[in-house]
């Protein structure tokens, strides 16, 4: 008898996304007026730390896609860039000064002064 193991693509988020980032996300993607659509996070090559990160609305999903629901909104990670924001929080902040989405990533050994890349 064979013994298969199976994870749910699913089965626990690695990357999650705070209430604040579920709300804006969520009215981002009605404004798309597109079935299907998550927010997809990506890490790719470049910045001046070394890397950058990558957040962008998206319908398509692939098997090999980290996926978890946050307040009914998608969070999608491709295996890849999981191996790179294990553990990182999504975040949505509205300051006077200034408004946008803030990852929290436990994994960052350096940053630059934009935010926006990291090694």
């Amino acid at each position: 008898m064979q013994t298969i193991s199976i994870t749910p693509r699913s089965a626990a988020p690695k990357v999650t996304m705070t209430s604040a980032a579920a709300t804006k996300v969520s009215e981002l993607i009605a404004r798309e007026d597109q079935d299907g659509m998550a927010l997809r996070l990506g890490v790719r090559p470049g910045g001046c730390s070394g890397f950058s990160y990558e957040l962008e609305l998206d319908s398509t999903i692939d098997d090999t896609d980290i996926v978890a629901t946050f307040d009914g909104v998608s969070l999608v990670v491709d295996a890849q860039s999981m191996e790179k924001v294990n553990g990182a929080e999504i975040d949505y902040r509205d300051t006077l000064e200034g408004a946008g989405f803030h990852i929290n990533n436990p994994n960052v050994t350096r940053s630059c002064g934009c935010g926006n890349s990291f090694s």
